[in-house]
């Protein structure tokens, strides 16, 4: 089964423009995918030259996706997904990766990007068993997320909940949007031993590459923040970090990997992100 949700009566915006670059855009670009635009490819190309690995640290980015996917379920025992800022379908999505797990997974996804919206029908595919559904809606109103209908209709929030922040929140500043408190009121509406996925892009392993993509980034009207380990560490408020706690994507439990999606083997300083898991009590 499946439910998909448009924008009636929200001021989220519904037209795709194609000549300046989106987030979604680049991630689909890097990942090897088809629903890019120039102005994409113009930033993302600019970006590889001040971080060659950037293709491979979208990969890896994805890969630890899986792996939470598998963890959450096979680990903690939970089969419901809040996949925030899902972005554009591609190889793996979140309920592909549960429902092979777990067919009677469910899933919703939220993003705010109209392109995200027109492929929305692609996220929703499910078994007979499990069920997924997308909302167009904005992160930057959780409350709206939590209460939506089509959630409560997806999700039994009287179980617990696996919460998918991966790779969002650097565009989140802290004096601007303050995420702490979007992430607080996201785990304040879903029950105890519920989760919480972020993986964090960081300037940790280079400052100065990283300096240069993120200008890049504001130059072209993308606000890119990205954070320390200690700041993301920060974002798991209110939950407790499973081991091995907020550590380089690549070394976030390697045994839950699919080896034949994203395979192959490279040093974890290539691939600038910090990842977790954590879990409420």
């Amino acid at each position: 089964m499946s439910d998909s949700r448009g924008p009636a009566g929200s001021r989220l915006p519904t037209e795709i423009d194609t000549t300046t670059p989106h987030v979604a855009r680049l991630y689909d670009y890097w990942l090897g995918g088809v629903d890019n635009y120039r102005a994409d490819r113009l930033l993302g190309d600019e970006i590889a030259t001040h971080i060659p690995s950037i293709r491979t640290m979208a990969r890896a980015n994805r890969a630890f996706l899986g792996r939470a996917v598998r963890y959450a379920i096979a680990e903690l025992g939970i089969d419901q997904f809040l996949d925030i800022g899902t972005g554009i379908p591609t190889a793996r999505n979140t309920h592909e990766v549960a429902q092979e797990v777990d067919p009677a997974a469910r899933i919703v996804y939220v993003d705010n990007d109209p392109l995200v919206l027109a492929h929305a029908r692609a996220l929703m595919g499910s078994t007979p068993e499990g069920k997924t559904a997308f909302i167009h809606a904005d992160l930057r109103d959780p409350v709206s997320i939590v209460t939506d209908p089509i959630l409560t209709a997806t999700l039994d929030l009287d179980r617990p909940v696996a919460i998918v922040l991966v790779m969002v929140l650097m565009y989140f500043p802290d004096d601007e949007d303050d995420p702490r408190t979007i992430i607080k009121r996201l785990l304040d509406a879903m029950p105890p031993g519920s989760c919480l996925v972020i993986s964090h892009p960081t300037a940790d392993f280079d400052p100065q590459a990283l300096a240069r993509a993120t200008q890049a980034m504001e130059q072209a009207g993308i606000t890119f923040v990205p954070r320390g380990r200690a700041e993301t560490e920060s974002l798991f408020a209110g939950t407790d970090l499973v081991d091995p706690g907020v550590v380089p994507v690549r070394e976030w439990h390697p045994e839950f990997a699919d080896t034949s999606i994203f395979g192959g083997t490279f040093d974890t300083e290539t691939a600038w992100i910090w990842a977790g898991v954590g879990r409420t009590h």
